[in-house]
């Protein structure tokens, strides 16, 4: 099993957090907590995959990163 380190982007909503893998369409969880909210991603990234391999088509590579810059505001 190859090990693959997917960006995933986690927002604040409002009374909770979303997240969303850009290189995985579709693929989006929430939870309470910013830790829930990763372990719900892993989860729905694993599902994601059992789709794709129960169909027939291949796991996508990850080529999204994530940086932060600082500004002056």
């Amino acid at each position: 099993m190859t090990h693959r380190q997917y960006t995933i982007v986690v927002e604040r909503a409002e009374g909770n957090y979303s997240a969303y893998a850009p290189d995985l369409p579709g693929v989006v969880a929430a939870g309470d907590t910013v830790e829930e909210t990763e372990r719900l991603m892993r989860e729905a990234i694993l599902l994601y995959f059992e789709e794709l391999r129960a169909s027939g088509e291949s796991i996508p590579e990850p080529t999204s990163v994530a940086r932060t810059v600082e500004v002056v505001a």
